[in-house]
């Protein structure tokens, strides 16, 4: 009779313990898992309660959108380096382009001050067909030029606006976790006065 109650008494509490830990464990919402950074921030601004000026935020959501902003600065910080590599590379080639179109013109400049007809490898070629060709060279090296500033100016642009994004994102995070440490900060000194309170009484 006592092991068929300690029996039924066993599978009372594994019963009770398979309830608590079903119901212990949360699954975080859609929002902090797919939405931007500042739809998460706006749905915990929503979803979370203000108690004497500090706001009250669970663990796991904290954690979630910790590593949200880390990913999020991570890949800011990519993108911002693959932009300097992407601005050097299209200096080096606008410097290249203006070197060369340098020489084109000092070659232009020779040319024009000779005769009708120009000596190449040994050939005597018409003045005219060799000012076509070498305005031809010219015009598309200027094309050229025009298009790699272009390029450079664009993300140049591109580069300050990440870098002020970037500003941004780490303001509003390190605003965040001074406002999460107080706040933990504040519930702890809550619950010790609270200890402290129940100990003395």
């Amino acid at each position: 009779m006592n092991q068929l109650r300690y029996k039924h008494v066993l599978i009372f509490t594994a019963m009770i313990m398979v309830v608590i830990k079903v119901n212990g464990q949360t699954i975080l919402p859609d929002e902090l898992t797919k939405n931007t950074i500042k739809e998460q921030i706006k749905y915990i601004e929503e979803r979370t309660r203000i108690y004497e000026n500090y706001r009250a935020i669970r663990e796991d959501m904290f954690q979630k959108i910790n590593r949200n902003f880390t990913d999020t600065l991570s890949a800011a910080k990519s993108r911002i380096a693959g932009l300097n590599n992407l601005t050097s590379t299209l200096n080096r080639t606008n410097d290249s382009l203006s070197t060369l179109l340098e020489t084109t013109r000092r070659s232009l400049e020779e040319i024009t001050s000779t005769k009708n007809s120009i000596r190449v490898l040994g050939t005597e070629i018409n003045k005219v067909a060799y000012n076509t060709v070498m305005w031809t060279i010219v015009a598309g090296l200027v094309v050229i030029l025009a298009i790699g500033f272009l390029v450079f100016k664009r993300s140049l642009i591109v580069n300050i606006r990440t870098g002020k994004e970037l500003k941004e994102l780490k303001d509003e995070f390190e605003a965040y976790r001074q406002s999460s440490r107080i706040a933990r900060e504040k519930m702890s000194m809550d619950h010790f006065n609270e200890l402290k309170k129940l100990k003395g009484t």
